[in-house]
Formats: structure tokens, C-alpha cells, sequence
């Protein structure tokens, strides 16, 4: 065996940082016939970047994952802020949600059917709530009430003050919901939310009974691991968007002919836009599906959506970045989680004015589900990130209570 020399090492070292540059982009398969691996996933250059409280100390002025694609971005990225993992270990990340006044975060861990809570003055992380019904999207009303929606459950509901629990929404025109995928609160009382069939499988949820749209030859036992009555519901519904007044009423605002597989939202600072992701085709799905891409509305005072069109398809450099979960911050623009699979380097969080134009992205080396902002200033942007949570300082502020 050849005995190694820090000369030899040198120039081991020395190459790869010839070769850094490469890496950034998506990685290149290794040529037909070779039988070496590709070097390890990482979104910027060589050696790979250790993002969690004991990793190598970010020297740098700004965040090398941090990237500018337009001049505006500049002003809204903050300079001397590293992104930081701030806890890893879920199946499934979703639904971050700041409490203002408990000052800390919590977020969903679908297939494990719980929900966590990361405490903002000493770190900790510790499970909130178990189980949750397979909850995804959370957030918190005016009145920072905790509202979430429950896969399982087929529904969206408030935990209240004292500590009860209300159902804001299980049945549209006395059909059962699909699978509640997120929810944002509107300053009027009301809160709005998608219903995508994602939730309609085994891992985010369980299937329809025997017949149904996610579950047709009844292979599939959807009682089993579950509590008395869960496994009997059918989807009944198509994919859709709703709104719920402070009456308790339940309304349809987009439709499934408008746009189809509904996921993240989220309204402009002045409420008369709303965002909205339209993702693939989901569990069920007997049409199309939705195109990955995001679309906006206009909301008029009769709480009707209008003029809806397509804000962006996500393509950026050649590459599709499957959005998720969106935001807003104070000064209308866009912000919005990124699923680009396997191609490195274009996963994680990008920003786009509200033209429609891209502003800059920040690289995570995991696909991202959903964001909010958050902290005492909400300046803060949390990212959750298939196993882990992710945040990095802004020099914005989110729009409305996340």
C-alpha cells in the first residue's frame, strides 16, 4: 500500500478546488462504463459545507448559498447571515409556523405523525404535539391561535386558547374535504386553505376505503395502525380552494377547472392578491394535474377571486423547481420553497418581485417543502427541508402572522 505525503495530499486538495466551480451547478453523471461514484451531494464547492450548529464557522461576508440573480435581491438578503440547520431528524418536514408570542417555531412531521417545536432562546427542540393526525401546513391566526390542516382527519382545525380544539372545515356542500394541505388567516376573521388529494396515501395519511379514488382494487387496508373510524372515508370532492367566514361558512373560491392540485398560499400585503401553488398530480387524480408552477388572483371585496394568471413556472436555468410552500414579505415580493430532486444546487428557497421576476435563491442541500418567516422581528426565514430545518436572517419582514 502506498504510503500518502502531505505533497500528495496538497495535490489531491489542490485539484479539487481546480474542479469546485463545476460542482455548483446540477452534477453531471460519471460516464458510461466507469465504475466510480459521483463525489458527495453538495450545493456549492468542494469541500463540502457542514450546515449545522458544529459545522466549520461561515467566514464569509455573505452566505456563498445566498445568491443574487437580480441587483434588487441585494437589499432584501442580509449580509453577514449564515444559513444555519437548526435541527435534523424528521421523515418528512412541513408546515413551519411562528408563535409570536411564545416566541418559538413548530413545524409538521407527516409520516411521523407529530408535530415539533423549536424554542428561539436556547435551541431546544422538542415534540409539541402526538399525534397531530398527520397534519401538513400550520400557522397562526390574529388572534395567535395555532390553526393546522390534519390529512388524516380530512380537515382543518384551531386549537383554541383554553386549550380545546375547534373543526373550522371537514365538509364542503356536505361532502368530506380531501386532504387540508395549507392554510393562511385574513385580517376579516376568515382563513383560507387548499385541498389537494396528498394526504389520500399510507405515508402523509392513509387511502380512501375499499373503491375509492386513491385505493380503486381495495389492495390497500386503510384502518390498519389506525384508531377506530379513520379508513372509511371515499374521496368525494375535486381539488380545490376555500375560504371560511367567521360564520363558519364554507365557500369555494378556485376551483378545480381554474386551478387543479392546489398546495401552498398566501396573500399580498394589501390582500388583494392571492398566490397560489399548483402542484403535480396528486393521489386519486383522475385528470391532469397541476404543473408545478404558481398562479395569482385578484381579490375583490366580495371576497371572489378574479383575473387569475400564471405569476411563474419555476424553470430557472433549464431546471424545474417544484414549488411548495409561499410567503410574502412587506414589500409585496414573493417567496417561495424549491423541490428541484436531484439536481444539486437548485433546491432550497427562492424570492421573485411581485412581477413575476426572479430575485435570487438560496441553495440548501435538501429539497425544501414550505417556509415562513419568523422571530421577534419576523426577519427571519425558516425553512422545512425533508429532514431538517433550515433558517437565515433577512433584511425584509414577512407580511402577515405565519
Amino acid at each position: 500500500m502506498m504510503q500518502q505525503t502531505r505533497r500528495s495530499v496538497l495535490k489531491v486538495v489542490g485539484a479539487t478546488a481546480v474542479m469546485a466551480p463545476a460542482i455548483v451547478k446540477a452534477q453531471t453523471p460519471p460516464a458510461a462504463g466507469t465504475a466510480q461514484l459521483a463525489p458527495p451531494a453538495t450545493t456549492i464547492t468542494q469541500p463540502p459545507r457542514e450546515f449545522g450548529p458544529h459545522g466549520t464557522l461561515t467566514t464569509y461576508f455573505r452566505d456563498p448559498d445566498v445568491l443574487t440573480v437580480d441587483p434588487a435581491f441585494n437589499a432584501l438578503a442580509q449580509p453577514n447571515a449564515a444559513i444555519k440547520r437548526l435541527w435534523t431528524g424528521a421523515l418528512w418536514a412541513e408546515g413551519p409556523a411562528w408563535n409570536s408570542v411564545g416566541r418559538y417555531l413548530i413545524w409538521s412531521d407527516i409520516p411521523n405523525n407529530r408535530q415539533m417545536r423549536w424554542i428561539e432562546d436556547d435551541g431546544h427542540v422538542s415534540v409539541f404535539r402526538s399525534p397531530s393526525n398527520n397534519s401538513n401546513g400550520n400557522t397562526f391566526d390574529f388572534q395567535n391561535r395555532q390553526l393546522s390542516c390534519e390529512h388524516l382527519m380530512r380537515r382543518v382545525t384551531r386549537y383554541e386558547s383554553d386549550g380545546s380544539i375547534s373543526v373550522i372545515a371537514d365538509k364542503y356542500n356536505g361532502k368530506r374535504l380531501n386532504s387540508p394541505n395549507d392554510v393562511v388567516s385574513h385580517p376579516d376573521g376568515s382563513y383560507w386553505f387548499t385541498d389537494p388529494p396528498y394526504g389520500g396515501q399510507l405515508y402523509e395519511g392513509t387511502t380512501d376505503a375499499a373503491g375509492g379514488a386513491s385505493n380503486p382494487a381495495g389492495k390497500i387496508n386503510p384502518k390498519l395502525g389506525q384508531a377506530e373510524g379513520i379508513g372509511e372515508y371515499k374521496r368525494e370532492l375535486p381539488t380545490g380552494t376555500y375560504r371560511v367566514d367567521p360564520s363558519g361558512k364554507v365557500e369555494l373560491v378556485v376551483g378545480e377547472d381554474q386551478l387543479p392540485d392546489p398546495n401552498g398560499l398566501a396573500f399580498s400585503p394589501d390582500y388583494k392578491k392571492l398566490y397560489i401553488v399548483s402542484t403535480g398530480k396528486g393521489p386519486g387524480d383522475t385528470g391532469p394535474g397541476g404543473k408545478g408552477d404558481v398562479w395569482v388572483f385578484d381579490i375583490g371585496s366580495d371576497h371572489k377571486a378574479s383575473n387569475g394568471k400564471r405569476f411563474s413556472d419555476f424553470m430557472i436555468d433549464g431546471i424545474k423547481c417544484g414549488p411548495d410552500g409561499i410567503r410574502t414579505d412587506v414589500y409585496g415580493n414573493v417567496w417561495c420553497s424549491s423541490n428541484a430532486g436531484r439536481n444539486l444546487g437548485y433546491s432550497g428557497a427562492t424570492c421573485w418581485s411581485p412581477e413575476g421576476k426572479l430575485l435570487g435563491r438560496i441553495r440548501l442541500p435538501e429539497v425544501c417543502g414550505n417556509i415562513t418567516f419568523g422571530g421577534p422581528k419576523r426577519n427571519r426565514l425558516f425553512m422545512a427541508a425533508s429532514q431538517s430545518i433550515y433558517a437565515v436572517y433577512t433584511a425584509t419582514q414577512g407580511s402577515a402572522p405565519a
